[in-house]
């Protein structure tokens, strides 16, 4: 085997290990399940959704996003939505989606078909009690989805959300966060902020809060809507139209 062939050997490997990348953890990747990552782009909405909650924090979020008249998808993991309930609840009271984030937080790569669907619908049974209602959308934990995930999520009637922008608001201070997120602002965007920290039962989201604190009225002076996952994906139709 001469040289030439090596290098096409190893070019389609990396393009294969490219190609399993993309479809774990692409945004816009179908291939482990229906799933979405933005909405209308002639539409000035941004949908803010927030991860691996509830917690103490998350009623400090309630309060900001009531006072700027925002709605957001509450990706809630079921652990946390048991251990606080009434915080959990007090989500859907104030009129925010909820969404399933898998029972656990447990990454669902490397794990059977059995494993994945176990965590969803443990989860979805627990929400589904706890709110009243069947969670349509799921958020896989980490963004990373894994063959038998499909199957599952046709199983249990929900959709996969992925997102436009990350925050990335478990590492960085609020200015960043604040930084970050105008930059990706958009119509049709989906950003993910997290109220938790994967399963820490007594999470600091203080920078989370502090960089909504600034953001939500800096977006809703831009004109944006600020949405649930359902209500930038699915809006209503106009009975004139």
């Amino acid at each position: 085997m001469g040289g030439q062939d090596l290098a096409l050997i190893a070019a389609a490997m990396t393009a294969g290990v490219a190609s399993a990348a993309w479809a774990v953890r692409g945004r816009s990747s179908q291939v482990f399940g229906a799933s979405r990552w933005r909405g209308s782009p002639a539409r000035r909405a941004i949908a803010l959704t927030f991860d691996d909650g509830p917690s103490e924090g998350t009623l400090d979020l309630l309060e900001l996003l009531t006072l700027h008249q925002a709605r957001a998808t509450f990706f809630q993991v079921g652990v946390h939505a048991e251990r606080h309930s009434e915080i959990a609840r007090a989500v859907s009271q104030h009129g925010h989606e909820i969404g399933n984030h898998t029972w656990s937080h447990a990454a669902l790569w490397l794990r059977s078909s059995a494993f994945i669907d176990g965590e969803i619908a443990r989860a979805q049974q627990s929400l589904t009690a706890l709110h009243g209602a069947r969670p349509a959308w799921f958020r896989a934990p980490y963004g990373v989805r894994w063959p038998g995930l499909a199957v599952a999520q046709r199983r249990h009637n929900l959709t996969g959300v992925m997102w436009t922008a990350i925050a990335r608001d478990w590492v960085l201070p609020a200015e960043a966060i604040v930084h970050r997120l105008r930059r990706a602002a958009r119509n049709g965007a989906i950003f993910c902020l997290h109220d938790g920290r994967a399963l820490n039962s007594k999470p600091d989201i203080r920078p989370t809060v502090a960089a909504l604190r600034q953001l939500l009225p800096l977006l809703r002076e831009q004109g944006y809507d600020l949405v649930t996952v359902s209500q930038l994906l699915c809006p209503p139709i106009s009975p004139n139209a």
